[in-house]
């Protein structure tokens, strides 16, 4: 049995909150270079070069890439033949408490109802999931209010099948419009539950853009979808053009006989995820 020490997690935390904030994945960076390059419209271009030349100032002057540093969403996976020496969630919060502190990150966790800013962008939304081996993995999303607020979930009956999808996905986009501050990477998730819908949407945008998803019937799904958005002309911040989404990427689980869970969680262009593996 493995033992971790949950001090060293802390320490790791509150590197990855700062990295996330600050450097641009490299994998979105590509994918907005190649977007620059297929937009028609001059003022979709100008603003994909800016963003570029965002992302590249963020990295060397180490400044968030956003204004709006996120709510800190974490993606756990807990080998089984690993031990910590202590709470895991407790490490994780302190992590994030440190990270924002030490790197002048916004802080953006409240009250749902009085408003009231928890101070140190804490409770953390975690996600744990025990898996086998020795090893701890951490994945991190700083994620964005804007475009949270144009995520939805939905239950559609089996009969909707993949068009109701298709429809429904491509409506939420067309009606998020400039909202999510586009291009968007777009994450769906079908099937599961209610409740477990969104978490398969958000989980699928951990996926690298450059990475097709490895079921290839899935994958030729995530392109219908994103040539459907595309189609659509929101383009870069909503100013008109061919490149409104970056990617689409999709996450399935089994359902009930009778039920088709359906969620769509959007994530702006700033899509600021890292990942450890200890």
């Amino acid at each position: 049995m493995r033992q971790i020490k949950v001090e060293e997690i802390t320490g790791i935390v509150a590197q990855l909150v700062v990295d996330a904030n600050v450097k641009l994945p490299d994998d979105v960076y590509q994918a907005l270079l190649k977007a620059k390059d297929v937009e028609e419209s001059a003022s979709g271009r100008e603003i994909l070069q800016q963003l570029l030349d965002n992302a590249e100032l963020a990295g060397k002057e180490r400044l968030p890439l956003c204004q709006d540093t996120g709510l800190a969403v974490f993606f756990v996976e807990l080998g089984r033949d690993c031990c910590l020496d202590g709470d895991l969630y407790a490490a994780l919060n302190e992590g994030v408490r440190q990270g924002y502190e030490k790197g002048y990150l916004r802080k953006s966790a409240c009250h749902p109802l009085t408003r009231q800013n928890t101070g140190d962008n804490t409770p953390a939304i975690i996600h744990l999931d025990l898996v086998p081996g020795d090893k701890l993995k951490i994945r991190f999303m700083a994620k964005g209010g804007g475009s949270e607020n144009m995520s939805r979930a939905t239950m559609l009956t089996p009969a909707q099948g993949w068009q109701g999808i298709k429809e429904f996905v491509v409506n939420r986009v067309a009606e998020a419009g400039p909202n999510p501050c586009p291009p968007i990477i777009v994450g769906v998730g079908i099937g599961g539950t209610f409740d477990y819908a969104p978490i398969l949407a958000k989980k699928a945008l951990f996926r690298p853009l450059n990475e097709p998803h490895p079921d290839p019937e899935i994958a030729r799904m995530e392109e219908e979808l994103l040539a459907a958005i595309n189609d659509l002309g929101i383009g870069p911040m909503g100013m008109g053009g061919k490149v409104t989404a970056l990617g689409v990427r999709i996450e399935m689980a089994p359902c009930h006989i009778a039920s088709l869970p359906l969620a769509v969680n959007i994530q702006c262009h700033s899509a600021r995820h890292v990942e450890v593996e200890i």
